[in-house]
């Protein structure tokens, strides 16, 4: 596709952007002031209330999808760097902007998933359609990073004798292939012996013969031999294009799944139109001469208009000391580096508007946003919004991202809504645009150093004229409430970045992990609305996006999004917990600390061993972020009551995990991940101390289980197109789908393999071998359910709806009082 074709649809995406913040802008307005002068009604009137404003920020919430998907697609396909800065920062505060929406709807729904049926039909969209694709500049922006950091954990692997040094090597043909190779000589060899032997034992034959044939005899069964390989050979193709053609139109009309081979093949070409490499290239080299010529043109400014630029910012502070001086009698006060300096006087022609549009927001505003980010309502931990008194408005937190998104705006109405590029075809850096932005950012930066040497001036004068300069003593105070907060102690710090990986690699702290996407994680989004303790394996893959995979991607998104310290997977044996895990860290590219009580068992003893373990982590992880450090067995430190049997010594991170969690600063884009399969076990609160987010993956339904045999079955080639899958999702129900795959790969085995086309695989194959494995009883998923319940989220769900219980109860019996009372009146 044309350039042409992705700025067009640029160009819509930003005019669908600004009518969707401008209504979400008078929105947020509009709710506030309706709370602040709201009284609230019935129990009725207020459900309704809550109804519309959750049907109305699940709007917002799928529109902002939806947006942010085609911007994706968007800046992953346009090569001009200018407007890929600009989408880039849209992209980002869209993005920022879902995941605030999702945190308002689980704060007004009380469940960590929403729905609305309405919403998506109003707005005619299909459940694909709203699932959040993840960028793919995560990843493809630092691949020369990431292929040395496998590199370097490759050869640190292979130097302690865990790995062999082909093992980066990627094979050429699978199994399978090889197999078929090996059949296909091994046939052929036995055809070649076999054609041989025949043809000696024909001679011998011959030989043997008295009599000769006559040379009409030889030619007439000669004639006929080539008329009966000529018939059977037309019978054999004729019977193949017929069975090809019937294939081929029932996998048209969608009665057979394509085979293996051309699934593979269209996966190829549907990888080769999303990555297109010419365009990537093109992209990398019109941003590395974008960023040479900003250097160039930064320079040049620089050395031609640096001594006039300086000239004239100190004239006009001289002129404006002067001035105050002959208006007031004394000399003004300079304003300080953090009020702005000279900027907060006065500014020069465009100086101030072009400033404030590329910053978006003053430093006094970021301030307040910061100091938002760590109020409740913008916390992600839920055990700190649990603490505060329900509250029956259902009031949504302020958004961090929607004036990012309205600056942008701004800047591309102003720059690129009526730019004519008809004669521009090539796709280069505008000189102009490069002047512009770079006269400004030097004409800044010497305002700062003219700004310091003005100060000093000014306190010279105002000694001078006999004022005594006062020092003001914020800066003291303020560095005086730092110092409070007792500094963190580094125990390295003489010892380098890559010394402390090998050693954490060598303990096995640092561990390698599969590269599994996060769509590899089967089933689909929910098609109408569920209980919010039965997601489907598409919300499951949505809420992990949100949550932990985009905060860890961005540090644009990470800084305006309210923060996540740790997240706790919880679900029965097989059903991807570990899976899910691997996934956040391949779509990121992170670093994966293991934290398992079995596996830091014997390692780093006693309590400094501990002590410089946590510290050796949190440094790393912050180095070389983003990082995921994760614990299987996540209750086992919290227990009550550890088995006898148990070696592993797992109450030993018991008191530092806390610590460890509330020691990931906010702009360390860093998350703690817990896995459990038995989360009742752990004592709750010490749980819930530690995890902000409970995640709960229940066994899957019917759908979900009919598209796991489909697709684990298409990985087999041969004899399984007429197994009925229906079937086996109805029979397999209660099992996971980490069973259904061990499943399969114990009844495919190589030699089975080979004998599909001869034996067709059947059902009571899968059923035997299925029957063996224990499935997901209906207690364990009560217990888990329990469980749910008594996590922050599900305990003020529940105080909720005794609330308004309650209510509903008091409205009942008022009522019935007020209707006795009209009665008597009416009797008198």
């Amino acid at each position: 596709m044309s350039s042409t074709y992705f700025n067009d649809i640029w160009h819509q995406s930003q005019h669908e952007c600004e009518l969707l913040s401008t209504i979400d802008y008078d929105r947020q307005h509009q709710d506030v002031e309706t709370m602040k002068d709201g009284n609230y009604g019935s129990v009725a009137a207020d459900a309704d209330a809550k109804a519309q404003l959750q049907g109305n920020l699940y709007e917002f919430y799928l529109r902002y999808i939806c947006l942010s998907n085609r911007l994706e697609d968007v800046y992953d396909n346009i090569i001009q760097p200018q407007k890929r800065q600009l989408v880039r920062k849209l992209l980002d505060a869209c993005l920022g902007r879902v995941i605030e929406l999702k945190h308002d709807l689980v704060n007004i729904d009380l469940m960590e998933f929403s729905y609305n049926d309405d919403v998506v039909e109003r707005l005619r969209l299909t459940p694909m359609e709203t699932e959040l694709q993840i960028p793919r500049y995560f990843l493809r922006e630092r691949q020369m990073e990431l292929e040395f950091r496998k590199r370097t954990l490759q050869e640190i692997l292979v130097k302690l004798g865990w790995l062999e040094e082909n093992d980066l090597e990627e094979t050429v043909t699978t199994e399978i292939e090889a197999i078929r190779m090996l059949q296909m000589h091994e046939r052929a060899r036995q055809g070649r012996l076999r054609a041989h032997f025949m043809k000696e034992i024909r001679i011998l034959k011959e030989k043997g013969k008295s009599e000769e044939r006559s040379e009409k005899e030889r030619s007439d069964s000669g004639l006929l031999a080539a008329m009966k390989i000529q018939k059977m050979w037309r019978g054999h193709t004729a019977r193949r294009i017929t069975r090809r053609r019937k294939m081929e139109e029932m996998i048209l009309i969608g009665m057979l799944p394509p085979p293996p081979v051309v699934l593979k093949e269209r996966a190829e070409k549907l990888d080769k139109l999303k990555h297109n490499e010419k365009r990537y290239q093109a992209q990398a080299l019109y941003g590395e001469q974008f960023k040479e010529r900003q250097r160039v043109v930064q320079e040049d400014i620089r050395i031609k208009h640096g001594a006039s630029m300086k000239e004239d910012i100190a004239d006009e502070i001289r002129a404006w000391v002067k001035d105050c001086y002959d208006k007031t009698g004394r000399l003004p006060d300079f304003p300080s580096e953090d009020q702005g300096g000279s900027l907060h006087i006065f500014s020069r022609p465009g100086t101030e508007s072009e400033h404030s549009r590329s910053s978006a927001r003053s430093s006094k505003e970021s301030r307040k946003t910061k100091d938002k980010s760590k109020s409740p309502a913008r916390s992600g931990d839920l055990n700190v919004n649990e603490s505060q008194e329900e509250d029956m408005s259902f009031q949504p937190a302020a958004s961090v991202c929607l004036p990012d998104i309205r600056a942008e705006i701004d800047l591309f109405n102003d720059t690129w809504r009526d730019k004519d590029e008809t004669g521009w075809l090539s796709q280069a850096a505008y000189e102009d645009m490069i002047y512009s932005a770079k006269y400004q950012e030097v004409e800044f930066e010497f305002r700062r150093v003219v700004d310091d040497v003005m100060r000093q001036e000014i306190e010279l004068l105002q000694t001078a004229v006999g004022k005594k300069v006062k020092k003001s003593s914020k800066k003291t105070r303020r560095s005086g409430k730092k110092s409070k907060k007792k500094k963190e102690k580094d125990l390295t710090p003489d010892r380098t970045t890559e010394s402390l990986y090998e050693e954490l690699v060598t303990n096995g702290i640092i561990r390698k992990y599969p590269e599994l996407r996060l769509k590899q994680f089967l089933g689909d989004k929910a098609l109408t609305a569920r209980n919010g303790t039965n997601p489907s394996p598409g919300d499951i893959r949505q809420i992990l996006t949100e949550y932990c995979i985009l905060p860890l991607g961005s540090d644009a998104i990470h800084n305006c999004t309210p923060i996540i310290r740790s997240v706790l997977l919880a679900g029965p044996r097989g059903s991807g917990k570990k899976a899910l895990l691997h996934a956040i860290c391949t779509e990121v590219g992170a670093v994966l600390f293991d934290l398992t009580p079995a596996n830091i068992v014997g390692k780093y003893p006693g309590k400094s061993g501990l002590i410089m373990l946590i510290h050796l982590v949190l440094k790393v992880s912050r180095l070389l972020q983003p990082a995921v450090i994760y614990m299987g067995d996540a209750e086992r430190p919290f227990m009550k009551k550890i088995p006898k049997t148990d070696r592993t010594d797992p109450k030993r991170l018991k008191k530092d995990l806390p610590k460890l969690i509330k020691n990931i600063a906010p702009e360390d884009r860093v998350i703690f991940v817990g896995t459990s399969n038995l989360p009742w076990e752990a004592d709750q609160k010490l749980l819930q101390s530690v995890y902000n987010r409970f995640i709960y993956i229940p066994r899957p339904d019917y759908g979900a289980m009919s598209h796991a045999w489909k697709t684990l079955l298409h990985e087999y080639s041969g004899g399984i197109s007429n197994l009925d899958t229906s079937a086996m999702a109805k029979i397999s129900d209660g099992y996971t789908i980490g069973a259904i795959d061990a499943c399969l790969k114990e009844v495919m085995t190589c030699k089975r393999k080979l004998q599909l086309r001869t034996q067709p695989l059947t059902n009571a194959e899968l059923i035997n071998v299925l029957c063996t494995r224990d499935p997901v009883y209906r207690e364990e998923e009560e217990a888990f359910e329990s469980w749910w319940s008594k996590t922050p989220l599900g305990r003020r769900r529940q105080r909720f709806l005794e609330l308004e219980e309650e209510r509903l109860l008091e409205e009942q019996a008022q009522a019935a009082k007020q209707g006795n009372g009209n009665k008597k009146k009416g009797q008198n």
